[in-house]
């Protein structure tokens, strides 16, 4: 898969958040979109990921149309909502009626490392769990790309070592962007691409 932005540029009202941003996104690599807080890292990965239209440019993806992105694609953010009357299995459950796992549901329950919670509704759970479940469904569904934003907010340090773990384990030919402004949620590898460059 590739993800080719040309020109690409979102506004609000007339402020414009970022523009003239042309980049080539290629399978088997990861991209950290970088930047202070408030520079339109999630803007640009919304946009990316299809959920908002931007204000010029195009955006193309070689192996589906536009319209059709979301069949492709998993996304973990903070700002994303879980279902809160649902227990953790329903959500696994749900979820994975609309993307393939990777993995045996059993299995994803095993590695979660939430399976005290299996039957308790996501609405007690606390922000760093709702964190941990939204990665894991991320994490596990297949996907040509993956888009997380800011993945380890709300995280203890047990939590982001089983981040890193998870994030080690993804398809090798796998597009990932990691929306971050913390060095620790992305590879050392990682092509960094400067949302303040297109501003």
């Amino acid at each position: 898969m590739k993800i080719v932005a040309d020109k690409l540029g979102k506004r609000f009202n007339r402020e414009w958040v970022f523009r003239n941003f042309s980049y080539e996104f290629d399978s088997g690599n990861f991209y950290a979109i970088t930047g202070p807080n408030g520079s339109g890292k999630s803007t640009l990965m919304q946009v990316l990921w299809g959920q908002m239209q931007p204000s010029a440019g195009t955006l193309a993806y070689s192996s589906v149309e536009p319209s059709e992105i979301y069949t492709t694609i998993s996304i973990a953010a903070p700002y994303l909502d879980l279902i809160e009357e649902f227990t953790l299995q329903e959500m696994v459950e749900f979820h994975f009626k609309f993307k393939k796992p990777r993995l045996p549901l059993g299995r994803l329950f095993e590695i979660s490392g939430l399976q005290p919670a299996m039957h308790k509704q996501v609405s007690t759970f606390s922000s760093g769990m709702r964190q941990r479940l939204k990665l894991l469904l991320a994490f596990y569904a297949e996907a040509e790309a993956l888009f997380l934003d800011e993945p380890t907010t709300n995280l203890d340090q047990n939590s982001i070592g089983w981040y890193k773990e998870h994030l080690a384990l993804i398809p090798k030919e796998t597009i990932v962007l990691i929306a971050s402004n913390q060095e620790h949620e992305y590879p050392a590898s990682a092509h960094k691409v400067d949302i303040l460059h297109y501003k």
